[in-house]
């Protein structure tokens, strides 16, 4: 059984990937219980080189990841697999695609509206 993350396990994760960028983090995020609880609200204000954005209550045209999946599913409605393992190769080689075309992946950010950037 899996468990999901809380505001601790946040905490570590943010702060480990801080120390090991060595850099500003700006996360987008919806708004998940452990994202928006008052603990993880002081965590987010004690630290000066973490900044928020939260999405709306629901607003799946504000999140690539979305264009991302729709992509991914295009077709797959339609696919008989012999199973799971089948599947997960199907997905995985469609992900891999998609990685090598950074000119779709900018297309999801695109369709949000948002600003988006190259480092």
């Amino acid at each position: 059984m899996s468990r999901s993350f809380a505001e601790r396990d946040y905490a570590y994760l943010l702060d480990a990937a801080h120390q090991q960028l060595g850099a500003p983090i700006v996360l987008v995020w919806d708004n998940l219980n452990t994202h928006i609880s008052a603990a993880m609200q002081s965590y987010i204000a004690a630290r000066d080189w973490l900044t928020v954005y939260r999405l709306p209550a629901y607003a799946p045209e504000l999140n690539p990841a979305e264009g991302i999946w729709a992509n991914l599913r295009n077709g797959l409605g339609n696919l008989a697999v012999t199973g799971l393992d089948a599947l997960n190769a199907i997905i995985k080689t469609r992900l891999k695609r998609m990685q090598y075309r950074p000119d779709l992946i900018t297309g999801f950010f695109n369709e949000t509206g948002l600003p988006f950037e190259l480092a």
